[in-house]
C-alpha cells in the first residue's frame, strides 16, 4: 500500500466493500480527496511501521498548524471522514474541509494519506493509542 500511495493512489477499499461504498469512493477520489477504509488505514499504519524504520519527521513540519488544525490532523490519522470529524468537533463540514485544506497546504501534503503518514512519523499520533 505504501508503494501505491507513493505512486499516486488516492484511495483503498477492501474487496468486500459494498456497491454504495465503491460508488462513494469514486466520487471522493474524483473530487480530489483521498479515501481509506478504516480497516485499510490500520493496515497501512501497521505495514508502514513494520517496513519503514525511518526517524520521526521533524516537529517543524507541524509548527505552523493551529491547535484546531492539529486536532483535525489527529482525527484524519484515526481514519475519520470530514463528516465524522465535523460531528465529533461540533463543526460544519465546510469548516472541517477548510481545516483539512490548511493542514495539507501548511505541511506541503498532497492528500489525506500523506497526512496520516505525517501524523505518525511526527509522533503526533502513535500506533495502539
Amino acid at each position: 500500500m505504501v508503494e501505491a500511495l507513493r505512486a499516486g493512489a488516492s484511495g483503498f477499499l477492501l474487496k468486500d466493500a459494498e456497491a454504495a461504498q465503491l460508488t462513494e469512493a469514486v466520487r471522493v477520489v474524483a473530487r480530489g480527496d483521498a479515501l481509506l477504509a478504516p480497516a485499510v488505514t490500520k493496515r497501512l499504519i501497521a505495514t508502514y511501521l513494520q517496513t519503514h524504520r525511518t526517524p520521526p519527521a521533524p516537529q517543524g513540519a507541524l509548527d505552523d498548524l493551529t491547535p484546531r488544525e492539529r486536532e483535525v490532523l489527529v482525527l484524519i490519522a484515526e481514519g475519520l471522514s470530514n463528516q465524522e470529524i465535523a460531528g465529533y468537533l461540533h463543526l460544519a463540514e465546510p469548516t472541517v474541509k477548510t481545516h483539512v485544506s490548511h493542514v495539507l497546504g501548511k505541511c506541503g501534503l498532497r492528500d489525506r494519506a500523506q497526512a496520516v503518514i505525517l501524523a505518525y512519523e511526527s509522533g503526533l499520533v502513535q500506533a495502539g493509542r
